[in-house]
């Protein structure tokens, strides 16, 4: 017996506790930008993945103020056209968290909390010194179907890693059971542990189930 929810006759604050709910583990884009006057902003995202490899397209769910204006992450993209999509480890967890605050506008949430900022290599905005992997990024495209949140396309350029994660000859990518933090839903997040690998080869056609 299945359940069935009218998700138009749901408030948007209902569907999203519901839908963010459902959908779990998501990846978390911990967004690096930098405005104008060269203030670094750092803020945590939940609606992001990588959807593409000709381009490389990353797209990100930028949330806006409860006014309907954007945050400090999509002005500054909007500016300079170019962000850095930090992943996030376990040892990065509560300070990714703590950038999720609201701090007044122009104030550098790394600068605040001490985060380490390294030079990245082909935008401006810098990376995460002590991220995992750090993506390079530049803005392609935005699409806003309401006030609440704005859809922004980006390319990955260019790709930073801690030391032995990626064979750069081979791109094989190891991450030894110290994968990046997921975001659940509410303060909940998910720790990566023992991956369950199923080896299950592509099938050339569909095969007819038996009777």
């Amino acid at each position: 017996m299945s359940h069935h929810i009218d998700l138009d006759e749901l408030t948007a604050s209902e569907r999203y506790k519901l839908l963010t709910a459902l959908v779990i583990p998501r990846p978390i884009a911990w967004v690096t930008t930098v405005s104008l006057e060269g203030t670094t902003n750092a803020a945590p995202y939940s609606f992001f993945n990588v959807f593409g490899q000709d381009p490389a397209i990353i797209i990100l769910g930028l949330e806006h103020k409860a006014d309907g204006t954007a945050k400090d992450t999509e002005n500054n993209i909007n500016m300079l056209n170019e962000f850095v999509v930090n992943l996030v480890s376990s040892d990065m967890l509560e300070d990714m968290v703590q950038t999720a605050a609201a701090y007044a506008p122009g104030e550098s949430e790394p600068d605040i909390l001490g985060l380490s900022l390294t030079s990245s290599k082909k935008v401006k905005p810098p990376r995460l010194t002590n991220a995992p992997v750090s993506i390079e990024c530049e803005r392609i495209m935005s699409l806003s179907l309401s006030k609440e949140r704005s859809i922004l396309l980006g390319r990955a350029m260019g790709v930073f890693s801690k030391n032995g994660l990626i064979n750069a000859a081979t791109l094989h990518v190891d991450w030894a059971n110290d994968y990046p933090i997921a975001r659940l839903f509410a303060d909940r997040y998910a720790e990566i542990g023992r991956i369950r690998r199923y080896s299950i080869p592509r099938p050339k056609r569909a095969r007819k189930k038996k009777d």
